[in-house]
């Protein structure tokens, strides 16, 4: 019987052949599998020879006395074996490299990251198709010896790949089943190519090949796939630079003459600090359009004077003070405290959690830490009050149905399943978490929802306008909205800013888990029940006294002067012990301060009406303003009024003589127009800044002014722009040779 595999053709296949090139990653990859592998094999193995061996040995002698020619049959069969297992290797790399070849020329010149079985391979290009459907096999019929040669003509082995798992982009977000498909398809079709090649060849020459060709090609994937899968491992969702902030310009300077009165909503959130402060934690400064002044100087608790009535919820305190930057000019400062409300008093809560699980939840200090705080919330709740969940990813759904809190273990379990994965269809989330909220509507009770997540929607409505048009109509219901904020690289503030000024609520920025209790916990109060909404803030500046004025921050708060009266235009909220406070910079008249010129003509032409005004100011005991407070009661649509003079009476000659809280509000506020690179502030440091910190940090109880005065020495040092790199992606390492087993 001849041998059935021609020896020339082997030697021109070994002669012709390039050697591949040697991957130490691979190797020790291989090793680590086949290490394990025979771990797993004989861990529970006893040592000596099994009785099924020494059987087969005793048959051996039995049946083969002649042992020498038992050995050397054994010999031709395992020679001819390896050789038609090297020939099967070798055919199976070149089609191998073809397919991978032809693959990555078909999608280099497209941008985006090159993928091969859901790995990234070092040349830019983008994701394969979901599925790669391996190419038909022809029927199998005699080769000619040209397309022998040209099957087993070798191809050079492509650039290894890069053993590194940078961050997958958002459009490339996906659960991990769809990945798994991905890489299968991929590998499946690779590997069906090369069995193709080799049909034709092993079944024109050799049955034995041609078997073991067929049994390549169904084994091909599970050779192939595992090491693909367990040697690269999935990476975390991360962006950079794709934060969103509303740009606002800087309030104005305006001349009293002109424009003597200015009307705002009042702003009790504070996204914009905790934003800034993990900024500067990763040695970064924050972009300029994510300062918001007033909601960094509103972060704070002030103790200002207190109302003791719910039915009137809060009172004015008003501090005239030079100011610190500029000594022509004067800081009016104003502090409201809400009323605060004792625990009997506290209504029952219903609440619906409106969870984000897309994709881009996937980074520790975005889900993980979104849980924790929803834990934290409960510890704030009394038992009797409601807890729905609502979860949206490409898709929403209600997760928990109205639950007691008294029943926490299953509320916890809920939040425990939470996993991300998938786009974002936030619209559809946030209707399906108001129609079960009012679907519970507890009319003596809270209603809100509460919407947690990075803001990144990209399913369904996704421009802000028409959200805010939908929260708008839905506010009417008496469900409100709160946002918790989460995450950076691609932190939607724009989105989450829509939400909570159009939706009767507040919005928060969660950077860790302290600032997690601090809003959820600590002044959960504040957070949840509304002592008065649609409150607005008026001050009507004297002629007489004050020639130009600014407003220090609340850009995105300004109204019409019309809207002051008007009961129909929403405004901001508070809340149970909440604190808002407002900062205007004024110069008096005659003060060499003045950055506004008179006009030429202006006096010829001044109207009577404005005289008769100074006249009347001259009345007044020189005040430098009015101010005037509109709100309504929680369950009322008819605003109530308070007003408030503001003269000599409450002004202090130094700022060292004012209140502590005017001075450290002031010391925030001179942060903010530094960050912002206003240039208002003039020759005024971050040094000067920490110095009125410091002489009016006060008690301090829970350390946020302490924690203030660390991050503004940490702005003076920080970076404007975060590096490219900013650790997306991890260091490559050189894989270490695999420490070979001794032979003994």
């Amino acid at each position: 019987m001849s041998d059935p595999v021609n020896e020339n053709d082997l030697r021109r296949i070994l002669r012709e052949s390039a050697v591949p090139e040697h991957n130490k990653f691979v190797e020790r990859q291989s090793l680590d599998k086949a290490m394990m592998k025979f771990d797993q094999k004989n861990a529970l193995s006893r040592q000596g020879t099994g009785w099924w061996r020494r059987l087969m040995g005793t048959a051996r002698m039995v049946l083969h006395p002649n042992d020498g020619a038992f050995m050397k049959k054994s010999y031709k069969i395992a020679g001819g074996l390896c050789a038609a297992t090297l020939a099967i290797a070798l055919l199976s790399t070149s089609a191998l490299n073809n397919e991978y070849l032809g693959f990555k020329k078909s999608v280099s010149d497209t941008k985006g990251i090159d993928y091969l079985g859901g790995v990234r391979v070092s040349n830019p290009g983008v994701m394969p198709p979901k599925s790669v459907e391996p190419p038909a096999l022809p029927e199998a019929a005699p080769a000619k010896q040209e397309e022998v040669d040209a099957a087993l003509k070798p191809v050079a082995s492509p650039a290894p790949m890069i053993a590194t798992a940078p961050p997958v982009p958002q459009a490339l977000n996906a659960p991990m089943e769809k990945n798994k498909e991905m890489k299968a398809a991929s590998v499946a079709g690779s590997a069906g190519a090369a069995s193709g090649a080799l049909m034709n060849f092993a079944k024109k020459d050799s049955p034995a090949i041609g078997g073991l060709a067929m049994q390549r090609s169904a084994v091909s994937e599970s050779m192939v796939m595992p090491i693909i899968a367990d040697t690269i491992s999935q990476p975390g969702y991360h962006d950079e630079g794709r934060d969103k902030f509303e740009h606002v310009k800087d309030n104005p300077l305006k001349l009293v003459k002109d424009e003597p009165v200015s009307t705002f909503s009042i702003d009790v959130d504070t996204a914009s600090y905790s934003f800034m402060r993990a900024s500067l934690n990763n040695n970064v400064l924050p972009q300029k359009d994510s300062v918001r002044i007033e909601e960094m100087v509103n972060y704070f608790p002030y103790d200002y004077a207190r109302p003791s009535d719910k039915a009137e919820p809060f009172k004015a305190s008003v501090n005239v003070m030079p100011s610190p930057w500029n000594k022509g000019t004067k800081l009016v400062h104003i502090g409201i405290k809400g009323y605060e409300m004792q625990q009997k008093e506290k209504p029952h809560s219903n609440l619906v959690f409106l969870v984000d699980t897309s994709g881009s939840m996937n980074e520790p200090n975005k889900l993980p830490l979104l849980k924790n705080s929803l834990k934290l919330l409960l510890d704030s709740l009394s038992p009797e009050d409601s807890i729905a969940i609502v979860t949206y990813a490409g898709s929403a759904g209600t997760a928990l149905e109205p639950t007691l809190v008294k029943d926490k273990a299953k509320i916890l379990a809920t939040i425990d399943s939470f996993n991300s994965g998938g786009s974002t269809a936030g619209a559809e989330g946030i209707r399906q978490a108001y129609e079960l909220a009012k679907r519970n509507f507890d009319k003596k009770g809270v209603n809100r929802v509460i919407l947690a997540t990075d803001g990144d929607f990209n399913v369904g409505i996704t421009d802000p306008n028409e959200l805010k048009s939908f929260i708008e109509r839905e506010r009417d219901s008496g469900v409100f909205l709160s946002v918790l904020g989460f995450g950076q690289g691609n932190y939607n503030d724009a989105m989450m800013q829509t939400l909570a000024q159009n939706g009767n609520g507040n919005a928060a920025y969660i950077d860790n888990l302290n600032e997690a209790r601090k809003v959820l916990v600590d002044e959960a109060s504040s957070t949840l029940f509304t002592i008065a909404k649609d409150v607005k803030l008026q001050v009507e500046f004297n002629p007489a006294t004050v020639s130009e004025y600014r407003l220090i921050g609340y850009e995105t708060r300004m109204l019409k002067r019309e809207d002051f009266n008007n009961d129909k235009v929403d405004a901001g909220d508070i809340g149970a012990g909440h604190t808002v406070t407002a900062i205007y910079e004024i110069t008096p008249v005659g003060s060499e301060s003045k950055l506004v010129d008179d006009l030429r003509y202006g006096n010829s032409g001044e109207s009577p009406s404005l005289a008769g005004v100074k006249k009347e100011a001259t009345v007044r005991g020189g005040e430098y303003g009015f101010l005037k407070i509109r709100y309504k009661l929680p369950n009322e649509s008819v605003s109530k009024l308070i007003t408030t003079p503001i003269d000599s009476h409450v002004e202090v000659s130094s700022i060292d003589k004012a209140s502590t809280e005017a001075r450290f509000a002031t010391s925030v506020a001179a942060v903010g127009q530094l960050l912002r690179g206003e240039g208002m502030t003039k020759d005024f440091s971050y040094d000067d800044a920490i110095a009125l910190a410091q002489s009016a940090k006060g008690e301090d109880k829970f350390g946020y002014r302490a924690e203030f005065i660390n991050l503004v020495r940490l702005a003076k040092s920080a970076a404007g722009l975060k590096p490219l790199d900013g650790g997306q992606r991890p260091p490559v390492v050189e894989p270490q040779p695999y420490p070979m087993p001794q032979v003994r």
